[in-house]
């Protein structure tokens, strides 16, 4: 072992407390990015090997009714590779120990053969068999929910005529990864199911003998998509086509993109800061170990010992913390992209999750770290090796003594003579105190940052579900009816206000951009859906023309003042040009709105409505809920108490465990950086601090000089670390923003006090640690520098 490498083993050693600290900042920021990394290529890989094991469609289209000789003509559409026609209807669904009514989405599949297109898989039971009545696979999470097997049976509404299915096996499709309802953004496993059954006897119960109203598709490699889409929707226009749409807005797989695409932000933003605090760290720590070791660096140079041997040795110092840190952040990494693959298994339901470990993450991890530590300390080495051994054997110019400026107003009364001490530090050193505090001030912003999403999730919801949407329970009609109908559900038990609405899906165009979404038509007086803006000002709906949430403007590339062509997917299906006229902001999905009367006269109705909302007694709601499943013209009811257990299940439980691992990587990176703070102070003055108690200041007062910096350090950084955090927040909102989310910046009290809080308590505990150093000073050690 040469001489540099005891040196360097030695260097270590006496900073050992400063470079585990240092490293556990490096492993927070890699075991984020490995975690990440490594769950996204589970996820991805999983998802590719199922939809093309069970040959998830490309194209998805509904319509009306049209008869199976429809089917063969849309086969020979140029590009397209195989089309399967099937009947698709929403039934209400009677749950023993359910007292609301379920949803089921009935699909019909071949009997006496597998599906060619979105093939089911089955986790339990068996196919349903050819001529035998009533058997049905039912979807895993829906039955999990309610503690049914293969065996069970339950009743639903066909059709009007009630019937009792029984269950023959528990599947999984790639069609339904995400089991969430058309027009939800939560998934609720307990009361919306995926039901299959045989297709002769669905169609029977439906009168769609010869018929289909549903069709997906699967493309040749390298057939355009929009291409196909267009010719298909010319096809099924006069059986009612309800535009056709490829697989990136399949609700499910749409999710799950925009998932995939989190992943991979979290992969980047996360990492990312916690990198930048510790390449920032690791300039601090090394450009003041080499100021200390300036003497050092003289004799060795004096001894023989080229540039290119001390830069080696200062690098070979840096990466040593930094490889530590890596492995031990890459290891907890995989440990964390294993557990959270295991989340996604609640969420997403695949019949397995392809985990595999990659070599590569771990040399991409590497590669990171050690770059962003030469990026950080590069500066720092290169004044080392420049520096000449005779002006290295100098001691560094003392620092220039005057009265602070405190001091010169007359103030110097208001403080003793540590506190003065205090002052004359932090002004005669503004640039060591001023880093000092960037430090801290990016401790607490990743504390803020950790937090961040957990008040942004709580106010979203808050937002969504009672400043916005006040209903109870929203009604569904399984078509278009009269204005007598919201008249009739007012005459059910416990309704206390209904509002109607009209919902007509469109296709929305703007030059070449177009979306098919649905345009909501509401009335004047609305108490229980409200149109409620960024400020939480309740947004007024325009007299003419359309108001759009702002990310299907920007998705259409559209002003206020701009006009969109409306092509309507229903009825007549005409086509209208209509003006922009006003933008609001929305945290979810992209929604049109219009005013009911205006909706009304471009339809050329007499107040049709989709569906209602309701609010309702709860003493008898139950009897509200038996009435609604006996009504064959309701297609569903959404209950928002449903909505918000569903979220509590699901994304908030998922979102709180997330969080939990960024609030502990916060706290060992906001704890690494004030200890680092705290422990190089002490190594700058142990000279300073060790005369002062040979001179006769007690381990008290000379604590106080220390522990007084560190103390208005702190307390300076919070208020820095705040507006950095808001940064942070932004960019971490950005990177997670899609067009079914958009990530609201808000950030609680309660998340400034607890940032403020862990840093104070990280202060106090570094500060006892220095009070203990400084207890246990060898004076006579430290007072042998040379002059």
């Amino acid at each position: 072992m040469s001489a540099l490498h005891r040196k360097l083993i030695r260097d270590l050693l006496h900073m050992k407390g400063q470079a585990t600290a240092i490293s556990l900042v490096i492993a927070s920021g890699i075991a984020v990015f490995v975690m990440a990394v490594s769950t996204y290529n589970a996820l991805n890989l999983t998802r590719q090997a199922y939809y093309d094991r069970y040959r998830f469609a490309d194209v998805f289209t509904s319509l009306k009714r049209a008869p199976l000789t429809l089917a063969d003509r849309i086969a020979q559409i140029p590009g397209v590779a195989q089309a399967e026609p099937r009947v698709v209807m929403d039934v209400t669904l009677d749950i023993e120990g359910l007292s609301e009514p379920a949803v089921g989405r009935m699909v019909s599949i071949p009997a006496d053969r597998r599906p060619r297109l979105n093939d089911v898989y089955l986790k339990a039971g068996r196919y349903i068999e050819p001529y035998r009545t009533n058997e049905v696979l039912v979807s895993e999470p829906f039955l999990e929910a309610h503690g049914m097997e293969p065996g069970d049976s339950f009743e639903a509404i066909l059709n009007g005529r009630r019937q009792s299915l029984t269950i023959v096996g528990v599947a999984m499709s790639p069609e339904y990864v995400l089991q969430i309802r058309p027009g939800e953004l939560i998934p609720d496993k307990k009361r919306f199911a995926i039901i299959w059954m045989d297709e002769r006897e669905l169609a029977s119960a439906f009168d769609m003998e010869g018929a289909f109203n549903n069709i997906t598709l699967t493309l040749l490699r390298g057939a355009s998509e929009q291409e196909v889409i267009t010719r298909l929707d010319r096809l099924i226009e006069p059986y009612g086509g309800a535009g056709s749409h490829g697989r990136s807005e399949h609700l499910s797989a749409r999710f799950l993109s925009d998932e995939l695409k989190q992943l991979r932000a979290s992969a980047i933003v996360s990492p990312s800061i916690f990198l930048s605090v510790a390449v920032f760290l690791l300039h601090v720590v090394i450009t003041r170990v080499i100021s200390t070791q300036r003497e050092q660096i003289a004799a060795l140079k004096a001894f023989g010992y080229t540039h290119w041997e001390v830069g080696r040795h200062y690098m070979l110092f840096v990466m040593v913390i930094t490889t530590v840190g890596a492995l031990i952040g890459t290891a907890f990494g995989v440990w964390l992209g294993k557990g959270i693959t295991g989340i996604y298994a609640q969420f997403y339901h695949f019949p397995e999750y392809l985990y595999h470990f990659d070599a590569r993450i771990v040399a991409t991890a590497l590669s990171i770290s050690v770059l962003a530590a030469v990026i950080g300390t590069f500066g720092a080495v290169r004044q080392a090796v420049l520096l000449p051994p005779a002006e290295a054997m100098r001691p560094a110019p003392p620092a220039q003594f005057r009265e602070t400026l405190l001091e010169r107003l007359g103030w110097s009364r208001l403080f003793s003579a540590s506190g003065r001490m205090v002052l004359r530090e932090l002004e005669r050193r503004p640039w060591k105190a001023m880093m000092s505090i960037v430090g801290i001030a990016f401790a607490v912003a990743v504390l803020v940052l950790g937090r961040f999403g957990v008040d942004a999730m709580d106010y979203m919801m808050n937002f969504q579900y009672f400043v916005t949407q006040r209903q109870d329970l929203s009604v569904t009609f399984v078509e278009p009816l009269s204005a007598d109908a919201e008249f009739e559900l007012q005459q059910l038990p416990g309704v206390l206000r209904s509002e109607s609405y009209r919902a007509v899906g469109v296709k929305l165009r703007h030059e070449h951009r177009y979306r098919n979404v649905a345009i909501l038509g509401l009335g004047d007086d609305r108490e229980l859906y409200r149109l409620i803006d960024a400020r939480e000002n309740q947004a007024k709906l325009p007299s003419n023309g359309l108001m759009l949430s702002d990310k299907l403007a920007e998705v259409l590339d559209v002003e206020v003042g701009d006009t969109v062509v409306v092509e309507v997917l229903e009825g007549e299906r005409p086509t209208w040009e209509v003006p922009v006229t006003a933008l609001l902001y929305e945290f979810q999905g992209t929604n049109a709105y219009m005013s009911r009367k205006v909706l009304d006269g471009l339809l050329r109705e007499q107040g049709s409505v989709s569906g209602t909302y309701l609010r309702v007694d709860g003493n008898v709601i139950d009897t509200l809920y038996e009435q609604l499943k006996e009504t064959p013209r309701v297609a569903a009811v959404t209950l928002k108490d449903a909505a918000l257990e569903g979220f509590r299940d699901t994304i908030a439980e998922n979102q709180n465990i997330m969080q939990g691992f960024n609030i502990m990587f916060a706290c060992i990176i906001a704890f690494g950086v004030v200890y680092n703070t705290a422990r190089i102070s002490l190594s700058e003055r142990s000279r300073e601090m060790g005369t002062l108690r040979v001179i006769g200041f007690t381990r008290a007062e000379v604590s106080t000089i220390l522990l007084g910096e560190l103390a208005v350090i702190t307390l300076a950084a919070i208020p820095v670390g705040f507006g950095i955090g808001y940064l942070f927040a932004q960019a971490m909102a950005k990177g997670f923003e899609s067009e079914m989310f958009r990530i609201p910046i808000v950030i609680s009290s309660e998340t400034l006090a607890f940032a403020a809080g862990v840093t104070i308590v990280a202060s106090l505990i570094s500060g006892l640690i220095v009070r203990r150093q400084i207890d246990h000073m060898d004076l006579v050690s430290v007072l042998k520098q040379k002059e």
